[in-house]
Protein backbone atom coordinates (compact mmCIF):
# COMPACT_ATOMS: atom_id res chain seq x y z
CA UNK A 1 0.00 0.00 0.00
CA UNK A 2 0.63 3.39 -0.83
CA UNK A 3 2.45 5.74 2.67
CA UNK A 4 3.07 9.12 2.55
CA UNK A 5 6.05 10.91 0.78
CA UNK A 6 5.55 8.44 -2.09
CA UNK A 7 6.82 5.21 0.09
CA UNK A 8 5.54 1.63 -0.09
CA UNK A 9 4.65 -0.94 2.59
CA UNK A 10 4.07 -4.77 1.83
CA UNK A 11 5.05 -7.85 3.70
CA UNK A 12 7.29 -10.17 2.00
CA UNK A 13 5.51 -13.30 0.75
CA UNK A 14 8.63 -15.62 1.75
CA UNK A 15 6.99 -16.50 4.62
CA UNK A 16 4.68 -19.14 2.39
CA UNK A 17 5.93 -22.51 1.00
CA UNK A 18 6.93 -22.05 -2.93
CA UNK A 19 9.33 -22.81 -5.22
CA UNK A 20 7.62 -23.15 -8.11
CA UNK A 21 5.60 -20.19 -9.60
CA UNK A 22 2.66 -22.27 -9.30
CA UNK A 23 2.84 -22.76 -5.94
CA UNK A 24 4.14 -18.98 -5.36
CA UNK A 25 1.08 -17.67 -7.00
CA UNK A 26 -1.57 -20.25 -5.15
CA UNK A 27 0.50 -18.45 -2.01
CA UNK A 28 -0.91 -15.17 -3.94
CA UNK A 29 -4.26 -16.04 -4.46
CA UNK A 30 -5.18 -18.29 -0.95
CA UNK A 31 -3.18 -15.90 1.37
CA UNK A 32 -2.15 -12.25 -0.02
CA UNK A 33 -5.47 -11.73 -1.18
CA UNK A 34 -7.02 -13.01 2.09
CA UNK A 35 -4.62 -10.73 4.04
CA UNK A 36 -5.29 -7.68 1.09
CA UNK A 37 -9.25 -8.05 1.98
CA UNK A 38 -8.37 -7.41 5.46
CA UNK A 39 -6.08 -4.39 5.55
CA UNK A 40 -6.64 -2.75 1.98
CA UNK A 41 -9.76 -3.50 0.70
CA UNK A 42 -10.23 -0.71 -1.54
CA UNK A 43 -6.74 1.16 -2.24
CA UNK A 44 -4.45 -0.17 -4.58
CA UNK A 45 -2.18 -3.38 -2.46
CA UNK A 46 1.22 -3.92 -2.75
CA UNK A 47 2.95 -7.20 -2.71
CA UNK A 48 6.81 -7.73 -1.80
CA UNK A 49 6.75 -10.82 -3.91
CA UNK A 50 10.27 -13.85 -3.45
CA UNK A 51 10.64 -15.67 -6.44
CA UNK A 52 13.08 -18.22 -5.95
CA UNK A 53 15.26 -19.48 -8.90
CA UNK A 54 12.92 -21.90 -10.74
CA UNK A 55 9.59 -19.71 -10.15
CA UNK A 56 11.86 -16.98 -11.88
CA UNK A 57 12.08 -19.18 -14.88
CA UNK A 58 8.93 -20.32 -15.57
CA UNK A 59 7.12 -17.01 -14.90
CA UNK A 60 9.59 -15.64 -17.26
CA UNK A 61 7.77 -17.40 -20.04
CA UNK A 62 5.88 -14.41 -21.88
CA UNK A 63 2.44 -16.18 -21.28
CA UNK A 64 2.36 -16.91 -17.58
CA UNK A 65 3.68 -13.22 -17.19
CA UNK A 66 1.40 -11.57 -18.73
CA UNK A 67 -1.49 -13.60 -17.18
CA UNK A 68 0.35 -12.49 -13.61
CA UNK A 69 0.34 -9.05 -14.94
CA UNK A 70 -3.56 -9.32 -16.30
CA UNK A 71 -4.49 -11.08 -12.34
CA UNK A 72 -2.57 -7.97 -10.66
CA UNK A 73 -4.88 -5.46 -12.56
CA UNK A 74 -8.00 -7.67 -11.39
CA UNK A 75 -7.16 -7.98 -8.52
CA UNK A 76 -5.73 -3.97 -8.26
CA UNK A 77 -2.47 -4.98 -7.19
CA UNK A 78 0.78 -4.06 -7.59
CA UNK A 79 4.95 -5.39 -6.97
CA UNK A 80 7.03 -2.74 -6.23
CA UNK A 81 9.94 -5.16 -4.78
CA UNK A 82 11.00 -8.51 -4.76
CA UNK A 83 13.29 -10.56 -2.65
CA UNK A 84 16.26 -12.00 -4.31
CA UNK A 85 17.98 -13.37 -1.31
CA UNK A 86 17.23 -16.90 -0.73
CA UNK A 87 18.14 -18.87 -4.93
CA UNK A 88 16.38 -22.16 -4.06
CA UNK A 89 14.27 -24.30 -1.26
CA UNK A 90 13.31 -21.43 2.06
CA UNK A 91 10.65 -23.28 3.57
CA UNK A 92 10.65 -27.13 5.08
CA UNK A 93 13.92 -28.04 4.73
CA UNK A 94 17.76 -27.54 5.88
CA UNK A 95 18.31 -24.43 4.62
CA UNK A 96 20.91 -22.74 7.34
CA UNK A 97 24.18 -21.46 5.60
CA UNK A 98 23.30 -23.02 2.16
CA UNK A 99 20.58 -19.74 1.39
CA UNK A 100 23.47 -17.43 0.69
CA UNK A 101 24.66 -20.09 -2.22
CA UNK A 102 25.24 -19.52 -5.17
CA UNK A 103 26.44 -16.20 -3.60
CA UNK A 104 28.13 -13.20 -5.62
CA UNK A 105 31.36 -15.13 -6.92
CA UNK A 106 28.97 -17.33 -9.36
CA UNK A 107 27.74 -16.51 -12.60
CA UNK A 108 24.33 -18.21 -11.23
CA UNK A 109 23.70 -15.47 -8.80
CA UNK A 110 24.46 -12.63 -11.50
CA UNK A 111 21.88 -14.51 -14.07
CA UNK A 112 19.01 -14.74 -11.21
CA UNK A 113 19.11 -11.57 -9.97
CA UNK A 114 19.57 -10.11 -13.69
CA UNK A 115 16.31 -11.97 -14.36
CA UNK A 116 14.49 -10.74 -11.17
CA UNK A 117 15.06 -7.33 -12.48
CA UNK A 118 13.87 -7.48 -15.84
CA UNK A 119 10.50 -9.33 -14.40
CA UNK A 120 10.03 -6.63 -12.20
CA UNK A 121 10.97 -3.47 -14.80
CA UNK A 122 8.23 -5.57 -16.56
CA UNK A 123 5.20 -5.63 -13.52
CA UNK A 124 6.53 -2.31 -11.87
CA UNK A 125 3.40 0.43 -12.55
CA UNK A 126 4.61 3.09 -14.55
CA UNK A 127 6.63 5.58 -12.81
CA UNK A 128 7.41 3.89 -9.44
CA UNK A 129 10.51 2.76 -7.94
CA UNK A 130 11.79 -0.65 -7.79
CA UNK A 131 13.90 -2.72 -5.68
CA UNK A 132 15.86 -6.40 -5.75
CA UNK A 133 16.95 -7.49 -2.85
CA UNK A 134 19.62 -9.88 -2.38
CA UNK A 135 22.70 -11.62 -0.26
CA UNK A 136 25.37 -9.45 1.11
CA UNK A 137 27.81 -10.54 -1.40
CA UNK A 138 28.72 -14.15 0.35
CA UNK A 139 28.80 -15.76 3.64
CA UNK A 140 31.68 -14.95 5.17
CA UNK A 141 33.11 -18.50 5.43
CA UNK A 142 32.66 -18.93 1.99
CA UNK A 143 35.24 -16.22 1.11
CA UNK A 144 38.86 -17.78 1.27
CA UNK A 145 40.91 -15.63 -1.14
CA UNK A 146 41.03 -12.33 -2.19
CA UNK A 147 40.01 -13.11 -5.84
CA UNK A 148 36.21 -14.11 -4.48
CA UNK A 149 35.84 -10.99 -3.31
CA UNK A 150 36.83 -9.66 -6.84
CA UNK A 151 34.53 -11.71 -8.80
CA UNK A 152 31.83 -10.31 -5.88
CA UNK A 153 32.89 -7.11 -7.75
CA UNK A 154 32.77 -8.34 -11.17
CA UNK A 155 29.63 -9.67 -10.89
CA UNK A 156 28.19 -6.75 -9.07
CA UNK A 157 29.38 -4.51 -11.54
CA UNK A 158 27.74 -6.39 -14.37
CA UNK A 159 24.65 -7.01 -12.37
CA UNK A 160 24.51 -2.70 -11.97
CA UNK A 161 25.25 -2.38 -15.88
CA UNK A 162 22.52 -4.41 -16.62
CA UNK A 163 19.71 -2.38 -14.52
CA UNK A 164 21.43 0.95 -16.01
CA UNK A 165 20.06 -0.52 -19.19
CA UNK A 166 16.92 -1.42 -18.23
CA UNK A 167 16.34 2.00 -16.66
CA UNK A 168 17.54 3.38 -19.90
CA UNK A 169 15.36 1.24 -21.79
CA UNK A 170 12.12 0.48 -19.81
CA UNK A 171 11.72 3.69 -18.87
CA UNK A 172 11.83 2.49 -14.79
CA UNK A 173 13.53 2.90 -11.96
CA UNK A 174 15.20 0.12 -10.60
CA UNK A 175 17.99 -0.40 -7.86
CA UNK A 176 19.92 -3.35 -6.31
CA UNK A 177 19.78 -3.62 -2.66
CA UNK A 178 22.38 -5.44 -1.09
CA UNK A 179 21.64 -7.15 2.63
CA UNK A 180 23.85 -6.95 4.99
CA UNK A 181 22.96 -9.85 7.73
CA UNK A 182 25.45 -11.33 11.28
CA UNK A 183 28.58 -13.24 9.61
CA UNK A 184 27.40 -12.43 6.04
CA UNK A 185 30.48 -10.48 3.67
CA UNK A 186 28.99 -7.48 4.75
CA UNK A 187 27.19 -7.41 8.54
CA UNK A 188 27.48 -4.13 9.96
CA UNK A 189 27.36 -0.02 8.91
CA UNK A 190 31.53 0.02 8.97
CA UNK A 191 32.10 -3.08 6.79
CA UNK A 192 29.53 -2.09 4.29
CA UNK A 193 30.70 1.57 3.98
CA UNK A 194 34.32 0.08 3.20
CA UNK A 195 32.71 -2.44 0.86
CA UNK A 196 30.89 -0.13 -1.54
CA UNK A 197 34.08 2.20 -1.38
CA UNK A 198 36.07 -0.68 -2.95
CA UNK A 199 33.49 -1.43 -5.11
CA UNK A 200 33.32 2.00 -6.64
CA UNK A 201 37.00 2.76 -7.00
CA UNK A 202 37.03 0.19 -9.23
CA UNK A 203 35.47 2.64 -11.75
CA UNK A 204 36.13 5.73 -10.03
CA UNK A 205 34.14 8.36 -12.97
CA UNK A 206 30.98 5.75 -13.13
CA UNK A 207 28.38 7.48 -11.32
CA UNK A 208 26.38 4.01 -11.69
CA UNK A 209 26.97 2.39 -8.59
CA UNK A 210 25.68 5.12 -6.61
CA UNK A 211 22.44 5.08 -8.52
CA UNK A 212 21.75 1.79 -9.17
CA UNK A 213 23.18 -0.25 -5.90
CA UNK A 214 22.22 0.46 -2.27
CA UNK A 215 21.35 -1.51 0.92
CA UNK A 216 18.25 -3.37 1.89
CA UNK A 217 18.51 -2.16 5.66
CA UNK A 218 16.96 -5.59 8.25
CA UNK A 219 16.62 -3.85 11.55
CA UNK A 220 16.41 -7.58 12.96
CA UNK A 221 20.46 -7.94 11.47
CA UNK A 222 21.28 -4.51 12.53
CA UNK A 223 19.71 -4.59 16.26
CA UNK A 224 21.83 -7.79 16.65
CA UNK A 225 25.13 -6.41 15.22
CA UNK A 226 24.31 -3.74 18.20
CA UNK A 227 23.97 -0.64 16.00
CA UNK A 228 21.98 2.35 16.86
CA UNK A 229 20.00 2.96 13.84
CA UNK A 230 20.21 6.71 13.59
CA UNK A 231 23.74 6.83 13.25
CA UNK A 232 23.76 3.50 11.01
CA UNK A 233 20.98 5.18 8.52
CA UNK A 234 22.85 8.51 8.70
CA UNK A 235 25.99 6.71 7.93
CA UNK A 236 25.28 5.43 4.86
CA UNK A 237 23.48 8.28 3.87
CA UNK A 238 26.62 10.69 4.70
CA UNK A 239 28.31 7.59 2.18
CA UNK A 240 26.08 8.38 -0.58
CA UNK A 241 24.81 4.90 -0.33
CA UNK A 242 20.71 4.72 -1.41
CA UNK A 243 18.31 3.09 1.36
CA UNK A 244 16.94 0.86 -1.47
CA UNK A 245 14.36 -0.49 1.19
CA UNK A 246 13.95 -1.11 4.87
CA UNK A 247 12.87 -4.79 6.38
CA UNK A 248 10.62 -4.42 9.34
CA UNK A 249 11.74 -7.43 11.47
CA UNK A 250 12.50 -7.96 15.14
CA UNK A 251 15.38 -9.96 16.85
CA UNK A 252 15.30 -12.09 20.25
CA UNK A 253 17.36 -10.83 23.23
CA UNK A 254 18.06 -11.71 26.21
CA UNK A 255 20.54 -11.91 28.98
CA UNK A 256 21.79 -15.67 28.99
CA UNK A 257 20.45 -17.06 32.64
CA UNK A 258 19.86 -20.76 32.75
CA UNK A 259 16.22 -20.06 32.16
CA UNK A 260 16.77 -18.34 29.18
CA UNK A 261 18.96 -20.36 27.65
CA UNK A 262 16.43 -23.83 28.30
CA UNK A 263 13.66 -21.55 26.77
CA UNK A 264 15.85 -20.68 23.91
CA UNK A 265 16.09 -24.30 22.92
CA UNK A 266 12.43 -24.02 21.20
CA UNK A 267 14.09 -21.43 18.96
CA UNK A 268 16.58 -23.54 17.68
CA UNK A 269 14.97 -25.16 15.16
CA UNK A 270 16.81 -27.56 11.79
CA UNK A 271 16.13 -24.98 9.36
CA UNK A 272 17.03 -21.40 9.94
CA UNK A 273 20.53 -20.19 10.74
CA UNK A 274 19.81 -18.20 13.89
CA UNK A 275 23.13 -16.16 14.75
CA UNK A 276 23.78 -14.98 17.96
CA UNK A 277 26.14 -12.39 18.88
CA UNK A 278 26.62 -11.79 22.55
CA UNK A 279 28.31 -8.76 24.28
CA UNK A 280 29.98 -8.89 27.60
CA UNK A 281 30.72 -6.71 30.04
CA UNK A 282 33.24 -4.73 28.41
CA UNK A 283 30.96 -4.29 25.83
CA UNK A 284 33.16 -6.29 23.18
CA UNK A 285 31.08 -8.63 21.06
CA UNK A 286 31.38 -12.90 20.71
CA UNK A 287 30.12 -14.48 17.56
CA UNK A 288 27.96 -17.60 17.09
CA UNK A 289 27.54 -19.55 13.75
CA UNK A 290 24.24 -20.69 15.15
CA UNK A 291 22.10 -21.19 18.23
CA UNK A 292 22.93 -24.67 19.44
CA UNK A 293 26.74 -23.39 19.21
CA UNK A 294 25.82 -20.19 21.58
CA UNK A 295 23.69 -22.75 23.81
CA UNK A 296 27.00 -24.94 24.59
CA UNK A 297 29.25 -22.16 25.46
CA UNK A 298 30.14 -20.84 28.32
CA UNK A 299 27.38 -18.44 29.34
CA UNK A 300 29.35 -16.40 31.72
CA UNK A 301 31.28 -14.17 29.23
CA UNK A 302 28.29 -12.40 27.94
CA UNK A 303 25.75 -9.65 29.66
CA UNK A 304 23.30 -10.12 26.88
CA UNK A 305 22.67 -12.12 23.57
CA UNK A 306 20.79 -10.88 20.14
CA UNK A 307 19.63 -14.03 18.27
CA UNK A 308 19.14 -13.83 14.62
CA UNK A 309 15.50 -15.52 14.86
CA UNK A 310 12.62 -12.86 13.46
CA UNK A 311 10.08 -12.91 15.88
CA UNK A 312 6.20 -11.34 15.16
CA UNK A 313 6.64 -7.54 15.33
CA UNK A 314 3.25 -7.68 17.37
CA UNK A 315 4.51 -10.35 19.72
CA UNK A 316 4.30 -9.00 22.86
CA UNK A 317 7.76 -9.05 24.96
CA UNK A 318 8.02 -10.53 28.03
CA UNK A 319 10.79 -12.51 30.34
CA UNK A 320 13.00 -14.12 29.42
CA UNK A 321 13.03 -12.69 26.55
CA UNK A 322 12.97 -9.22 24.53
CA UNK A 323 12.89 -7.89 21.16
CA UNK A 324 14.41 -5.54 19.27
CA UNK A 325 11.94 -3.31 18.17
CA UNK A 326 13.45 -0.50 19.61
CA UNK A 327 15.86 -0.84 16.67
CA UNK A 328 13.05 -1.01 14.08
CA UNK A 329 11.05 2.36 15.90
CA UNK A 330 14.40 4.22 15.70
CA UNK A 331 14.72 3.68 12.33
CA UNK A 332 10.88 4.80 11.67
CA UNK A 333 11.64 8.08 13.68
CA UNK A 334 14.81 8.47 10.91
CA UNK A 335 12.69 7.59 8.33
CA UNK A 336 10.08 10.56 9.91
CA UNK A 337 13.10 12.84 10.28
CA UNK A 338 14.00 12.01 6.72
CA UNK A 339 11.08 12.29 4.39
CA UNK A 340 13.24 11.74 1.20
CA UNK A 341 14.86 8.51 1.97
CA UNK A 342 13.64 4.90 1.38
CA UNK A 343 10.90 4.49 -0.59
CA UNK A 344 10.23 0.95 0.34
CA UNK A 345 8.96 -1.02 3.32
CA UNK A 346 8.38 -4.72 4.01
CA UNK A 347 7.80 -6.43 6.82
CA UNK A 348 9.73 -9.68 7.04
CA UNK A 349 8.65 -12.22 9.66
CA UNK A 350 9.19 -15.56 7.65
CA UNK A 351 10.14 -17.93 10.62
CA UNK A 352 5.98 -19.02 10.58
CA UNK A 353 7.15 -22.61 10.25
CA UNK A 354 9.58 -22.76 13.13
CA UNK A 355 7.53 -20.53 15.63
CA UNK A 356 7.59 -21.72 19.21
CA UNK A 357 3.96 -22.90 19.74
CA UNK A 358 3.39 -19.37 22.35
CA UNK A 359 4.16 -17.42 19.21
CA UNK A 360 1.79 -19.38 17.07
CA UNK A 361 -1.23 -19.36 18.17
CA UNK A 362 -3.04 -17.75 15.16
CA UNK A 363 -2.97 -19.00 11.53
CA UNK A 364 -0.42 -17.13 8.83
CA UNK A 365 -2.94 -14.66 7.72
CA UNK A 366 -4.05 -13.73 11.02
CA UNK A 367 -0.40 -13.02 11.84
CA UNK A 368 0.38 -11.05 9.16
CA UNK A 369 -2.93 -8.85 9.69
CA UNK A 370 -1.38 -8.24 13.23
CA UNK A 371 1.82 -7.35 11.35
CA UNK A 372 -0.33 -4.82 9.27
CA UNK A 373 -2.45 -3.11 12.28
CA UNK A 374 1.06 -2.98 14.66
CA UNK A 375 3.69 -1.20 11.69
CA UNK A 376 0.53 1.13 10.15
CA UNK A 377 -0.20 2.13 14.23
CA UNK A 378 3.59 2.88 14.64
CA UNK A 379 4.04 4.52 10.73
CA UNK A 380 1.08 6.88 11.64
CA UNK A 381 2.09 7.75 15.50
CA UNK A 382 5.32 9.33 13.30
CA UNK A 383 3.13 10.95 10.30
CA UNK A 384 4.45 8.61 7.81
CA UNK A 385 1.52 6.97 7.22
CA UNK A 386 -2.94 7.54 7.74
CA UNK A 387 -5.58 5.45 8.90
Amino acid sequence: MELQYGRHLAYCTNIHRGETWAETFASLEQSALAVRDRVSPHAPYAIGLRLSHTAALELEEPGKLLAFQRWLDRQNSYVFTINGFPYGQFHGTRVKEQVYAPDWTTPERLTYTNRLCDLLAAILPPGMEGSVSTLPGSFKEFIRCPDQEQRIFENLWSSIEHIARLNETSQCRLQLALEPEPLGLLENTAETISFFQRLRALRPKDSRAAKYLGVNYDTCHFAVAYEEPRQALAALKNASIPISKIHLSSALKTAPTPGARAALKNFADDVYLHQVVARDLECRLHYYRDLPEALAADPLIASEWRIHFHVPLHAPAGLPFQNTNDHLLGALDWLAENPGQCPHLEMETYTWEVLPPELKSRSVVEQLVAEYNWTLGRLTERGLARR
